[in-house]
């Protein structure tokens, strides 16, 4: 019978969260006693509970047609804690070349113990945006500061245009005005990407990147031109 994967990924969660919701009990570690959330009731939930190492890591994608298309490689789990993407890797041997993608998880399906994501081939896999791991957020932070920079700059031309245009005769203005009217417009255009890159969480930063990185080299050339 098919069910959709979230419902074993959220089965998966009530373990997570059970390690977090319950009454006190010590265990021994290294050195001494240390205490963890876990009563005894909560326990035999865990017991019973899905393990997502059995029914979801490593596990392999196929589509409708039997084919794989990849293997399940992580779970993302967003700040309300409900499991949002799974990282399915296709090609590549031993981690080698492997092709990383963030799924979300609705696409894929629980069918009969077979993880399936109808319509995907392994070929659109390696087509996707890859997913990598934010390990800090120091090359996000500088390319949304370069970003920025652009921007500032970009802003700083369309002012010196419009003031350069209350003093042109008619003849000038028009191409002035033309030319003040291209520029805001790659500012809005740059400004509305990198909007949409600060919205995303910093593991999907990535995803943006290219997009904004188009935006801002348009902006760059506008800039130049309208500076001379």
């Amino acid at each position: 019978m098919k069910k959709r994967l979230s419902s074993l990924a959220l089965a998966a969660l009530t373990v997570i969260g059970a390690l977090c919701s319950a009454g006190p009990v010590a265990a021994q570690v290294a050195g001494g006693t240390t205490t963890v959330e876990a009563s005894i009731t909560e326990s035999t939930r865990l017991a019973m509970g899905w393990s997502v190492k059995k029914t979801l890591m490593g596990k392999t994608v196929y589509n409708e047609a039997g084919q794989k298309v990849g293997k399940v490689e992580d779970l993302i789990i967003s700040p309300d804690k409900a499991v949002s993407y799974v990282i399915v890797g296709a090609g590549g041997f031993v981690g080698i070349g492997r092709h990383d993608v963030a799924i979300p998880i609705t696409q894929i399906q629980d069918q009969a113990g077979k993880l399936v994501m109808a319509g995907a081939t392994k070929d659109m896999i390696k087509g996707m945006p890859g997913f990598t791991y934010a390990t800090d957020t120091a090359t996000r932070d500088a390319f949304v500061a370069a970003a920025d920079k652009d921007i500032a700059r970009g802003k700083a031309a369309v002012a010196s245009l419009e003031k350069k245009a209350g003093a042109a005769v008619t003849g000038s203005k028009a191409k002035i005005d033309a030319d003040i009217t291209a520029l805001q417009a790659d500012v809005k255009s740059a400004e509305a990407k990198l909007a949409e890159m600060k919205q995303a969480t910093a593991v999907r930063w990535k995803e943006f990147e290219a997009d904004v990185n188009a935006a801002t080299a348009r902006l760059r050339k506008s800039t130049e031109k309208a500076l001379g």
